[in-house]
């Protein structure tokens, strides 16, 4: 199933590519734009046949796939690609008070719109946020159901310096190719998704793919199985746990304590994602062996998100 699922995504895209290229031609852009249409309805009911019970990866994909073909992806126009590489796991290492990594979004499936960013004034926001205590940023580029762009990523790359983190559903490696041309420093790669023969290619083959590109990698797990997975790399990963189920959304912040419980870490670092809130939370997963912190909501959705962002960096104050 999983195999015959990564082989129409592939090929599916494959075509799709073929398409845009031969779209600037007039002559023969209006027959094809309709065997499009039609290709994408067909693909569309084949994978929601074969993943029936992983209804919110598959919707997450298929907005990556979608935000893909429709040029969101388009960075041609932004040149960091010899920006010196801020690393993250280095800023975890030497910070002196609980790391975070600050997201910046301002949707989500969970919430539904979090902040406007027409009314927000993006590298002011992110000034703040670093001058507040965030040791990184983890900034949403996907378009769909998150507002995210990588506009903002490549703007704040303009003024900030300090690790960026490009936060997306990432499938394909023409959005890790966006990611080092505007900027990042880092991208996180979503075990399920690969699991679930979701994206084009293997999780090994997409971090090798990033590593060359000397960026770092984030690999999300969320379950046991997973996790296990991560530990078993040779060399120490950055794992990030989340603790919201993506296909239902509900979030247990027991997800990181259990595997933190029955599994040694080694030398990997762990991140704790989704549903921190509140310093004693911090405090629980650091007893954990927690190294680090990504938190968005919580401190987006404030009046004053920056104050939150100190009062969580400082919780052991």
């Amino acid at each position: 199933m999983l195999l015959m699922n990564a082989i129409l995504i592939v090929l599916g895209n494959a075509i799709l590519k073929i398409l845009k290229i031969l779209r600037h031609n007039k002559f023969i852009h209006k027959q094809l734009y309709n065997y499009k249409q039609l290709y994408k309805k067909c693909i569309m009911i084949i994978l929601s046949r074969f993943l029936h019970n992983n209804t919110g990866l598959r919707k997450l994909a298929m907005n990556s796939y979608d935000a893909i073909n429709n040029g969101y992806y388009d960075a041609d126009e932004f040149h960091y690609e010899n920006h010196t590489i801020l690393s993250l796991r280095n800023a975890i290492r030497q910070c002196k008070h609980v790391p975070i990594i600050s997201e910046i979004k301002f949707s989500s499936p969970s919430k539904g719109k979090i902040r406007d960013p027409e009314k927000v004034n993006m590298i002011h926001l992110a000034s703040d946020l670093v001058n507040a205590g965030a040791i990184a940023l983890s900034v949403l580029t996907q378009h769909y159901l998150f507002d995210g762009s990588i506009e903002n990523l490549a703007l704040i790359r303009k003024s900030i310096n300090a690790p960026l983190l490009m936060k997306d559903i990432i499938v394909s490696e023409v959005q890790i190719d966006a990611a080092k041309k505007v900027g990042a420093d880092c991208i996180l790669l979503i075990t399920s998704i690969f699991d679930s023969g979701l994206a084009e290619g293997s999780i090994d083959k997409f971090i090798k793919y990033a590593e060359d590109k000397d960026l770092e990698v984030i690999i999300e797990v969320h379950t046991e199985v997973e996790f296990k997975e991560a530990l078993n790399y040779q060399s120490p990963r950055t794992i990030g746990i989340n603790n919201r189920n993506l296909n239902d959304l509900q979030i247990d912040l027991n997800v990181t304590k259990n595997l933190l419980q029955k599994y040694d870490k080694g030398k990997n670092l762990i991140i704790s994602e989704s549903g921190i809130s509140m310093p004693d939370q911090i405090q629980a997963l650091m007893a954990h062996k927690v190294d680090a912190f990504l938190i968005g909501t919580s401190i987006m959705e404030q009046k004053f998100p920056s104050q939150k962002l100190w009062d969580l960096c400082h919780a052991y104050s």
